[in-house]
């Protein structure tokens, strides 16, 4: 039996998205209060378990989004929930001027699993990021003359404030807002004759993501990053890598620097940290660590409840065992979308651990998305040619096939959909 032969019919990608929308009898608030900043579907998702969530019309979707990799556990994981629920009932948010054991207690499990020396516990990537940035120019005002410039990659995205903004490189949809800040140089990634003419006596440190998720999950080459550490510590200027979308285990190792066998100065964690609740850190080693009171700072920032919930999950991605469990699931994965890809005469596949991108033979990926909704699968595009994939990091084996068939029937709809198109143009 052939797998990709559908018999069903086949739907326009109108349809589809007709179809994957709820049914009006569903009685929800209106979505016109909500600021149109982000483009969401038309469902209203009610409940989550591991890789599934269902919607309010109890349909049952495979999400291979995961909250764009947040939720690094799943959708509702029993030790997060245990966790979060015991700490709520204890102790919330004791205030940003006060410590509290969960905040002790992740501050030092980050520094002995990840080898830092200093952490400060904050909300989201673009937050840790920021505190990146002003921690790489108080060094730079401390230790290089008043040095202050950043090398940051092009089609980089370090995160949607001002500054992050403005370290993140063109392909940054972001990037349209102005002004930017000044002090960022974006150069080619992967490119090391560009780092090497870029850096200049006003130069305090680089900042790079290991993975280039937002561009299509481009990785770096090992040649580079180490090009990029040797050039660092040659020069004595930072190296910054943002491993918001890469850290706590995306990759199959807990930062994805143990990939290339190199050690930044400073590192930022976000996304997975929290498991899909709010939690990010700024990681400092060494000669980096110089804040002084009252230069970082936030409301919520190493509160309680937040803190438990990092906690559960450092504690469940550094247990004995969850990390090969990563490395034979992302095998799994992109043995997997390998086959698909040849199938479906599709382009390359990029990525690490459970961190993949299938780039297209087309500008199809949208398409391709609304298609897989219909079929009852999250996915998500970065860019017009490219689909990304960071499921849950306990996804199952049985998860990965019964997703790569529904791919598979997407693809297939997708082609049906344009082979219509174009006989109707042809007539």
């Amino acid at each position: 039996m052939n797998l990709f032969n559908l018999r069903r019919h086949s739907p326009s990608l109108e349809e589809m998205a007709a179809h994957s929308a709820p049914s009006k009898a569903g009685n929800h608030p209106s979505r016109d209060c909500l600021m149109p900043c982000v483009e969401r579907e038309a469902q209203v998702f009610v409940r989550g378990q591991g890789s599934w969530m269902w919607d309010s019309d109890s349909r049952a979707y495979l999400d291979f989004t995961q909250g764009s990799a947040a939720n690094s556990l799943g959708h509702s994981p029993a030790v997060l929930v245990k966790a979060m629920t015991e700490q709520a009932q204890s102790l919330l948010n004791p205030g940003a001027g006060f410590l509290n054991r969960g905040m002790l207690n992740l501050a030092q499990r980050l520094c002995e699993s990840t080898g830092s020396d200093q952490v400060h516990l904050l909300n989201t990537g673009a937050e840790a990021n920021e505190g990146a940035i002003k921690l790489a120019r108080k060094w730079g005002q401390l230790h290089r003359g008043g040095a202050h410039r950043i090398i940051t990659a092009s089609r980089s995205c370090h995160g949607r404030s001002f500054g992050a903004m403005s370290a993140s490189g063109s392909a940054s949809v972001d990037n349209r807002f102005e002004p930017q800040l000044p002090g960022f140089i974006n150069v080619p990634f992967n490119d090391l004759p560009a780092l090497h003419a870029a850096v200049d006596a006003q130069t305090v440190a680089i900042m790079l993501e290991p993975v280039q998720s937002e561009a299509g999950v481009i990785p770096a080459t090992e040649h580079y990053l180490k090009g990029v550490e040797r050039l660092c510590r040659e020069l004595g200027i930072l190296l910054i890598l943002d491993e918001v979308q890469t850290g706590v285990g995306r990759c199959g190792t807990l930062l994805a620097e143990q990939n290339y066998a190199i050690r930044a100065d400073i590192i930022t964690l976000g996304k997975g940290l929290g498991g899909g609740v709010p939690v990010a850190a700024l990681l400092a080693r060494g000669k980096a660590c110089c804040l002084e009171p009252g230069e970082l700072g936030g409301t919520h920032h190493g509160n309680a409840l937040m803190s438990a919930a990092g906690l559960a999950v450092l504690d469940t991605v550094l247990d004995k065992g969850f990390l090969q469990q990563v490395r034979d699931a992302g095998q799994h994965l992109r043995e997997g979308l390998g086959r698909l890809a040849n199938s479906y005469a599709q382009g390359e596949l990029r990525g690490q651990g459970l961190l993949w991108g299938l780039t297209l033979s087309d500008n199809s990926a949208d398409a391709v998305v609304k298609a897989a909704l219909y079929e009852g699968l999250l996915i998500s595009a970065p860019q017009p040619d490219c689909l990304r994939f960071t499921p849950a990091l306990c996804v199952s084996k049985g998860n990965i096939d019964e997703m790569l068939l529904r791919l598979a029937r997407a693809f297939s709809r997708v082609r049906t959909a344009q082979l219509q198109c174009r006989r109707g143009v042809a007539v």
